[in-house]
């Protein structure tokens, strides 16, 4: 950078500064020369204020530029544990959390806490954890409580990780970060603490995968070796799931986008050596109800021996966006014996996963329980399992029904001449402008596009920016499908 252009980054460095810091301010004003010790000290107390600010820095992790200023700067301007004070939990009552806070300081002496924050699959060691210490120490060796699972594991080592070396260390203080070997349960966003003070902090919450694609070997001496490097993925990558569909046996991935699942494909290949051919990316729809329904369902079976009886009455209403699944009990008079209200439940939950229009998990409805009947000799807990099933089926084929499909948070940096084309090629995609700002000499574009239409959207933004704007997607929430995609989405799939 030539010495001009540096001194003008400079004061405008200075002149942020200033708004947030009265002694910077005072110095700058009466032309006083400040050191670079005062400007990372103003730096850093704004970067743990409040009003935070946060620090930018230019790099590339592919080439190794820029990487020891990110560091040293992460060093100098975030805050540390003791910035960020006492940490607040959830005491734990048996083998769950019971909302009442607890608190631990970032000190040596405290109860151990500490969470899990990544998993990574380690050729030489196995499956390494990642664990932030957040109070007490965790030593080499010792039983740790999983307050999130219930479950109680041994760190059999511990390491301070290098880039790609390590070292290996006896124990690991309040406020430090490091990889545990031993724990073979133990996955991203579960607690371990002191099993005889246990606290629960504040999960991480994952978004729900909204791409499917199918994936297969392409020999049968590679499936083994396929199901295991998917396990391994899925134990790294909370967002990633996979599963064998019933009506296929095709092995399905499931992910956050289209890049996301390349990238998990590639790694398969590259990493696991596991040749395999991924089938076109496939939205992952969901099914729910428009309108409130009630079904009454009886499951009669006569057989040489015992039969089969349940009778239920449910009434199944719909929910807001992203409610999920809700189930009532509202039966009186106990017409529904109490051990077979579970198995109603369950019924309904085992039954949501492939709904009646498309095989789509069913989403955002709450089940009633309202009456029914039983046989004393002939009603079990399979037969309430399949009449709730069966009304679940039927409710869905009696009343109004709904196709959701995600819809993502789209952002788009282009240069100012592009944007008359890109905003006419991105509402043809069914897309909604929310937002556009002027940063610098771009033009930043914010819309809500449905996931359906985004795919190989890269080539043509390129096309129509002479590969100069760029896009990043971030799932938002499921919306209703226009009624005429819904036919043709859902003809595809029978």
């Amino acid at each position: 950078m030539h010495a001009q252009p540096a001194q003008h980054a400079r004061e405008k460095l200075l002149e942020t500064l200033a708004e947030a810091d009265e002694e910077i301010l005072t110095k700058f004003l009466e032309g006083h020369p400040l050191s670079e010790e005062e400007i990372k000290r103003a730096v850093r107390k704004a970067c743990i204020s409040e009003d935070a600010l946060v620090p930018v820095l230019c790099g590339s992790s592919l080439n190794n530029i820029g990487i020891q200023p990110l560091l040293d700067a992460v060093v100098d301007y975030l805050p540390s544990p003791l910035d960020r004070g006492v940490i607040e939990g959830l005491s734990v009552n048996g083998t769950s959390a019971d909302g009442a806070k607890v608190q631990r300081r970032p000190t040596p002496e405290e109860p151990l806490s500490a969470l899990a924050f990544k998993v990574q699959t380690d050729e030489y060691t196995g499956r390494l954890v990642y664990v932030r210490v957040y109070s007490g120490k965790l030593t080499k060796g010792s039983y740790v409580f999983n307050s999130t699972t219930g479950k109680t594991e041994r760190i059999a080592r511990i390491f301070h990780m290098h880039a790609n070396k390590r070292t290996e260390v006896d124990e690991v203080l309040a406020g430090n970060i490091a990889a545990v070997v031993g724990p073979k349960e133990l996955i991203t966003g579960d607690t371990i603490c002191d099993p005889n003070a246990p606290i629960v902090l504040e999960k991480i919450e994952f978004p729900e995968p909204v791409v499917m694609a199918a994936v297969e070997p392409k020999t049968d001496a590679e499936e083994d070796r396929l199901s295991e490097a998917l396990y391994k993925l899925a134990q790294e990558d909370p967002t990633f799931r996979y599963k064998i569909d019933p009506d296929t046996n095709q092995m399905i991935i499931a992910g956050m986008g289209e890049l996301h699942l390349e990238i998990l494909f590639d790694r398969l290949k590259r990493e696991f050596k596991v040749e395999a051919n991924m089938g076109r990316p496939q939205v992952a729809y969901r099914e729910t109800l428009a309108e409130i329904v009630e079904v009454e369902e009886k499951f009669i079976k006569q057989t040489g021996g015992r039969g089969q009886y349940a009778h239920v009455c449910i009434r199944f209403e719909p929910l807001p966006r992203g409610s999920g699944f809700e189930f009532v009990d509202e039966v009186k008079g106990g017409v529904i014996p109490r051990e077979f209200i579970p198995a109603v439940q369950k019924g309904l939950e085992e039954s949501l996963s492939s709904g009646p229009l498309g095989g789509f998990p069913i989403v955002d409805i709450r089940a009633v329980l309202f009456y029914g009947s039983s046989h004393p000799v002939d009603s079990s807990e399979i037969a309430f399992k399949t009449a709730a099933a069966r009304a679940l089926t039927q409710a869905f084929e009696r009343a109004k029904t709904l196709l959701l499909e995600p819809i993502m948070m789209c952002e788009i940096v282009t240069p100012e001449e592009y944007v008359g084309e890109i905003i006419t090629d991105v509402q043809s995609r069914r897309a909604q402008i929310t937002a556009m700002e002027v940063r610098h000499n771009t033009q930043i574009i914010h819309t809500l596009i449905p996931l359906a239409e985004t795919f190989g959207y890269a080539t043509q933004l390129r096309s129509i920016s002479q590969g100069r704007a760029t896009y990043s997607l971030r799932f938002s929430h499921y919306d209703v499908v226009p009624n005429t995609l819904k036919e043709e989405i859902l003809k595809g799939r029978k």
